[in-house]
């Protein structure tokens, strides 16, 4: 029979408890840290009884929105080095940025990715006054970007890029020529970006040049006819009560656990938030998703999620009668801190086809982790505050939705607490990926540390 190690059994729970331990901890303070200004609430037994926010609640939460809005609505830009003769890393791609071409590839594969940031000005929150998550929701944004992202390999191809991609020419980063291989540093060499600007592009490979190749390529042409798609994926996630993996059904889900809106939230709760998202609605067809219970995935219950029910027959008969699946694995890679022993399996994760990112950050920062070079792991940022946009338009804009400059932060500054994403499309696909994470996780074996187990297990029911 098998069971739950001893080892796995300390950790029942854990994840979860120390985030709701953290947050009962931080509501009474006014300020909580990356996370904008709070102000302390007082009960008030009519409001409560009406279930409607009073004037001073309301003034609390214009007032911090504000605050929040100017402290999130504007980032310094700088560009992001790049090291010419290390491998840039993106959800199990890999660049080596010294050629044209190849620069080329990894700007279309960075900024394809789906972008969701703090937004202002959308319909208020039910049950509360809010009009922004700024200050307080950047969990829920990278959640939404891991979804994203999974939803993304789920609908389209794998190496689809976003077609209008070149029009974003400001893209902050350079590669640079290392002085000697132990060193990344350097003598910058010309990007193919633009400062934010600037009338005068300074790029390696001229701009209608990149356009006349891609329009000339099959996949320009399908990537183009996807457009439709795109569009509807980034409407799933729009700031309106109806999206169905929208900031407002994610907050009323995340009810159930406690939450409310303007509470933290941790990757953990916000992971089991997706799961009840996904399972919910009816606009993602044959996906299901999955959350590890105390680092363990049974094999047996995703095959029992995957499989269709007795009687039911796949929606196209030409594909295996099994749902594509999305895994997320919460994870503490460390005690207060990650454990350098952890580095090179992230990296490993990273480098995984099957990966589809990991949400975690910085403490109290969340940020969503993409891929690596070197020592540095590379991520989309959701702290930035931008105005909403009305996705129920005909053609709403996207470029909001696309993030134009890389960041990179070294590992030793990763929170431990995390979870990493993983996306099947079928049966062989999920076997694949059993596999290549065994290899990933396995070679060191069981690690407790601080009484936490920090390790995958792949099990089959009893």
């Amino acid at each position: 029979m098998n069971s739950i190690s001893p080892s796995a059994a300390q950790y029942v729970g854990k994840v979860m408890q120390d985030e709701l331990l953290e947050s009962r901890r931080q509501q009474p303070l006014e300020r909580q840290g990356s996370f904008g200004l709070r102000l302390p609430q007082t009960a008030d037994p009519t409001r409560e009884a009406t279930g409607e926010p009073d004037e001073v609640d309301k003034l609390k939460a214009k007032l911090m929105s504000a605050w929040n809005n100017v402290k999130y609505g504007w980032t310094v830009k700088s560009k992001t080095s790049f090291s010419k003769v290390s491998p840039v890393t993106i959800l199990g791609l890999s660049y080596l940025l010294n050629s044209e071409d190849e620069i080329e590839r990894f700007r279309l594969a960075f900024v394809s990715r789906i972008w969701l940031t703090y937004r202002k000005e959308f319909p208020q929150l039910e049950g509360s006054t809010w009009t922004t998550d700024c200050g307080w929701g950047c969990m829920l944004r990278s959640g939404q970007m891991l979804l994203a992202q999974g939803l993304l390999v789920h609908l389209l191809p794998r190496d689809w890029a976003w077609p209008d991609a070149q029009h974003l020419t400001d893209v902050d980063f350079e590669v640079f020529r290392p002085r000697s291989p132990a060193r990344a540093g350097g003598v910058p060499i010309p990007s193919f970006g633009t400062p934010r600007g600037s009338s005068s592009p300074e790029t390696f490979l001229p701009r209608d040049r990149i356009s006349k190749c891609r329009k000339k390529s099959p996949e320009s042409v399908r990537d183009r006819q996807a457009e439709p798609i795109h569009h509807r994926l980034v409407m799933w996630f729009g700031d309106q009560p109806s999206a169905p993996f929208g900031i407002h059904q994610l907050v009323e889900i995340g009810k159930s656990s406690g939450k409310k809106a303007g509470d933290w939230y941790g990757p953990s709760i916000v992971a089991h938030i997706l799961r009840k998202a996904v399972a919910r609605t009816t606009a993602v067809h044959s996906l299901s998703l999955y959350v590890a219970q105390d680092c363990t995935v049974y094999k047996d219950d995703v095959v029992s999620l995957c499989e269709p029910s007795h009687g039911e027959t796949p929606s196209d008969p030409s594909t295996q009668a099994w749902k594509s699946v999305i895994i997320l694995v919460p994870v503490r890679l460390g005690g207060e801190s990650l454990n350098p022993s952890y580095i090179e399996c992230v990296k490993n994760i990273l480098k995984l086809e099957c990966c589809i990112g990991i949400i975690g950050g910085k403490p109290k920062h969340s940020l969503y982790f993409i891929g690596f070079q070197d020592e540095q792991l590379l991520y989309l940022d959701p702290h930035y505050c931008q105005p909403v946009v009305d996705v129920s338009q005909v053609n709403f804009p996207l470029e909001s939705f696309h993030c134009s400059s890389p960041k990179k932060m070294p590992f030793n500054r990763m929170d431990p607490s995390c979870t990493i994403g993983f996306y099947a499309k079928n049966k062989k696909d999920f076997e694949s990926l059993c596999s290549a994470v065994t290899e990933v996780f396995v070679p060191s074996g069981p690690v407790i540390i601080n009484g936490e187990v920090s390790h995958l297990y792949l099990r089959r029911r009893p």
